[in-house]
């Protein structure tokens, strides 16, 4: 097995064994699958030798039971018609007549007497095979040399369609010799005959064994000329396999010699990579600073845009308290009952404000340990911080969260999160410009059957 083992000295070698076995493989292989089909062709011809011959037998049979059926119906149509003188007439003339190339072939008349079949089913009128059986009565139960009652078979094809192609095996005309005979039996029902043309399939094995040899010399010719085809274009492509293979080899001792200059330039790389590396180090530390920077800043925007939405509408209030209070001084309405409402007001006012600025503290304060907390709580202390933000941009917010429903994690964290997402989410409505936007929050309690393990 060491010899198939492939390393960089003999992989061309590898590549040129492995082509070449390749192709001779494929010439073997496609070699055997011709040959095969022109078997298979050769088969399918002589079968189709035999049908054909068979065809024209039967056309040939065919032809002469019409031709005698035709004379009767024509001699019927005569002025003068005698039906005794006719079927004397038309016996004496069957019995002379032969057809074929050996002159062997004949027409025999049966005479039905029933259609059913049975030991006396007909009488044989003419058959000059068999002069012996003319005048007598015959039966269905008559088997051929290999058993086959082909008389039951013609009268049951007589009885559906009037006509019937049988083969079956019988003595040849002066001979002793049994051999396959086809028939073709037509009922002439006017007189009740059946007129019956048969003749030899001898020749069949002639003619088939001289188109076997026919073809045998073309399938010969063929496969000779087919191997020698196959073996040019299997020389041709252990040559070309060659070829590449040297070329293949050529290429990896120049892809060596790349390589060892690439490893060359890669150790001088190396000797500064450390100094490199470290630059670049520095480098991303200082962009990731940048970007943390910048991170904080937005962030601290936001916060700050969002407190501004929250204190807009209180120092709008403190603006309306303070000029009812300079109104009411300027034209001395201002008392003691008056200032001391107003000030409550600003005081409620302010204790707002300040609670704001404590929820924003508390919101971005990281938590350090797990725990229960409800989620509706923990989203109205979101939208304490974003509400109003949302509110102002005209975005319809739909909340569905039980009352009930507490989580074990961190909370300030989770809210953080649920922040950002209702952050992203009003700025791509903004920025799409859609109408009738809106924000869904939903939350529902599943209970979840536990597998035990």
């Amino acid at each position: 097995m060491k010899f198939f083992k492939i390393r960089e000295d003999n992989i061309s070698s590898v590549i040129i064994f492995s082509s070449m076995l390749i192709i001779s493989t494929l010439v073997i292989f496609i070699s055997y699958f011709f040959i095969s089909k022109q078997y298979d062709i050769l088969d399918r011809e002589i079968r189709d030798t035999r049908d054909n011959f068979i065809e024209a037998k039967k056309k040939e049979i065919q032809r002469e039971v019409d031709s005698v059926v035709e004379y009767i119906k024509y001699k019927q149509s005569l002025k003068k018609y005698d039906e005794i003188k006719l079927k004397a007439e038309v016996k004496a003339w069957v019995q002379k007549i032969k057809f074929g190339d050996d002159k062997d072939n004949y027409i025999f008349i049966y005479k039905i007497l029933n259609y059913k079949g049975g030991k006396n089913f007909a009488k044989m009128l003419v058959n000059p095979n068999r002069t012996d059986l003319q005048g007598k009565l015959i039966s269905d139960d008559y088997k051929d040399e290999k058993g086959k009652e082909f008389r039951k078979i013609f009268l049951s094809d007589i009885r559906k369609k009037g006509y019937s192609f049988v083969t079956y095996m019988y003595k040849k005309p002066n001979s002793f010799q049994i051999r396959p005979q086809i028939s073709y039996f037509k009922v002439y029902k006017k007189w009740n005959w059946v007129i019956a043309a048969g003749t030899y399939l001898d020749n069949i094995d002639a003619n088939i064994a001289q188109k076997k040899e026919n073809l045998k010399r073309k399938m010969t010719l063929d496969i000779t000329s087919s191997i020698i085809i196959f073996l040019f274009f299997s020389l041709i492509a252990n040559i070309f396999a060659i070829i590449l293979g040297k070329q293949i080899d050529k290429f990896f001792k120049e892809y060596d010699k790349r390589i060892q200059e690439k490893r060359v330039e890669l150790e001088n790389l190396n000797k500064t990579l450390e100094k490199r590396v470290l630059q670049e180090v520095q480098k991303r530390a200082e962009q990731e600073r940048i970007l943390i920077e910048k991170s904080k800043f937005i962030a601290l925007g936001e916060m700050i845009s969002n407190i501004a939405h929250q204190w807009r509408q209180p120092l709008s209030e403190l603006s309306a308290i303070m000029l009812n209070i300079k109104f009411r001084y300027a034209v001395n309405k201002l008392n003691q009952e008056t200032m001391s409402q107003k000030s409550k007001e600003v005081e409620k006012l302010l204790d707002y404000m300040s609670s704001t600025i404590d929820d924003f503290r508390n919101f971005f304060k990281p938590d350090k340990s797990k725990k229960y907390f409800s989620l509706k709580n923990s989203l109205d202390e979101v939208l304490n911080i974003i509400g109003k933000t949302i509110h102002n941009q005209h975005i319809c917010l739909n909340i569905n969260i039980d009352e009930d429903i507490k989580i074990l994690g961190y909370k300030n964290e989770f809210e953080q999160v649920i922040l950002n997402i209702l952050s992203n989410a009003k700025d791509i409505l903004i920025s799409n410009k859609t109408k009738n936007p809106y924000i869904n929050i939903s939350v529902k309690k599943i209970e979840v059957e536990r597998k035990s393990i």
